[in-house]
């Protein structure tokens, strides 16, 4: 007999029993899962047994794991349920991560392969494995489940949520990114989202192996840094900006100063003489916000090397111009675009959103004077993360900014046997105007690169 069918033959068991003793009549909100009935009646056990003991301070985090475990173990066996030793072990530890993690979204946190959570109310939570979305079969026992696991990590944090205010944008302790909103801005129910963060950070090597990008690409993005280029990650959202980000970061020489400034910290840079800047939203009261535009302008004052904007939303965008038309040189960011073209278009719709009346000429002549390169991430259809451009900034031809790809993603390759795109990105033979400034510089490029001229596949994206 499954577990499902024994557990509901002792529920109607005990409802037969409770009707025959008492004469009362069966409950209708009964929960018709018969094992979240048992897992709410050994933590309303638990619960009353601990009490306090489950916040007591002076307990360390293993001693309280196996306090809860210990005391679990004793509640389900009072209650003699009809479940085998493994059943019983599957059970306990759902429910200390209940008690003591984050419900049922725990599992998929300790998961390596899992890389974001999503949960659309209390049914339906949703998981991305190797690039591709998965339903999963767990879910929370109520909506109530899923408010207390929100509250604890959103407490956890040092925020509120609430009608109030019912929107927050927060971070795990191991950098992880937590979206939660609530009702009355959620329709049906409050919705979490976590992306994850490696606890290992990728390395440039990762990426090469797993196709992200080349060997060749790898020693071109590596002596752009080092030349202190003004470099744009552009792509969608959840193309791995931020991961390319960090492995470009990872370039920079340790005898340099580096700011880094995010909304929420995920850049994790192995450098040592590093400073990380994080923005603060507004209180309660709609006062002590602290926005990214007012971090770049603070981080010109700290005597920087380097400034790193995790990404780049609004305002901000001037005051970066301006940084990197000043001397600032090699300078990171990230902006959502769907092309690098359209990656300067919304550089230059952010700069007016800094409530400046400028001429639109005379923002673009800073943006082909600000920045260097262009670095576009693709999500393809086989779930992976692509390097689909590398574009050069060439400069202005009259109202329009000019730019060149130097590799572009070899799309007509086609699939492998796995259906994953068998293309690789390759160059497209020219070469860019910033390498005889690194030659300047010392700094080599591997010969051949750039790749050969070949006039069928020199493009620009300029036209």
């Amino acid at each position: 007999m499954k577990l499902n069918e024994r557990l509901k033959l002792r529920q109607a068991q005990e409802a037969s029993k409770t009707t025959r003793t008492s004469g009362a009549e069966v409950p209708d909100d009964m929960p018709s899962d018969p094992l979240a009935l048992l897992k709410v009646r050994t933590q309303e056990a638990l619960f009353a047994k601990l009490g306090p003991r489950l916040y007591d301070s002076s307990l360390t985090a293993d001693e309280l794991q196996s306090f809860v475990g210990e005391e679990i173990t004793g509640a389900m066996g009072m209650d003699a349920s009809p479940l085998t030793v493994e059943e019983q072990r599957v059970l306990a530890m759902q429910i200390r991560d209940d008690i003591l993690g984050y419900g049922p979204v725990q599992m998929y946190l300790d998961d390596p392969t899992v890389t974001e959570i999503m949960v659309n109310a209390e049914e339906l939570i949703y998981i991305e494995r190797d690039g591709k979305l998965i339903q999963t079969d767990t879910r929370f026992m109520s909506r109530q489940h899923l408010r207390r696991v929100i509250d604890r990590i959103v407490t956890g944090v040092g925020r509120r949520i609430d009608e109030s205010s019912p929107l927050v944008d927060a971070r795990l302790a191991d950098g992880s990114r937590v979206n939660v909103i609530i009702p009355p801005l959620a329709v049906d129910g409050p919705v979490l989202t976590i992306r994850k963060f490696a606890h290992d950070p990728f390395q440039v090597q990762d990426l090469i192996e797993m196709g992200s990008m080349t060997q060749l690409v790898a020693d071109l993005c590596e002596a752009a840094v080092e030349g202190k280029l003004n470099i744009i990650v552009t792509g969608g959202t959840g193309t791995g900006k931020t991961t390319l980000l960090n492995v470009l970061s990872s370039f920079i020489p340790e005898d340099e100063r580096i700011v880094t400034i995010e909304d929420a910290v995920e850049l994790q840079l192995l450098q040592q003489h590093v400073i990380r800047l994080e923005s603060r939203p507004a209180n309660v009261e709609g006062r002590g916000e602290v926005a990214i535009r007012d971090l770049v302008r603070n981080s010109l004052r700290m005597r920087p090397d380097r400034i790193i904007v995790g990404e780049a939303r609004g305002g901000e965008a001037l005051d970066m111009l301006q940084a990197m038309n000043t001397g600032h040189e090699g300078s990171l960011t990230t902006i959502h675009a769907n092309t690098p073209r359209d990656a300067l278009s919304r550089i230059e719709t952010m700069v007016l959103m800094a409530g400046v009346d400028l001429p639109s000429r005379a923002i673009r002549e800073q943006i082909a004077s600000a920045f260097d390169l262009i670095v576009h991430l693709t999500r393809l259809r086989d779930g992976s993360r692509r390097i689909t451009h590398i574009t050069e900034v060439v400069g202005m031809e009259g109202d329009t900014i000019t730019l060149q790809d130097i590799f572009t993603f070899d799309y007509k390759a086609g699939f492998d046997d796995d259906g994953r795109f068998a293309g690789t990105v390759r160059p497209t033979g020219i070469r860019p105007r910033f390498s005889d400034h690194l030659s300047d510089l010392g700094i080599e490029l591997p010969p051949g690169v750039f790749g050969a001229p070949d006039l069928g596949k020199l493009t620009k994206s300029g036209r």
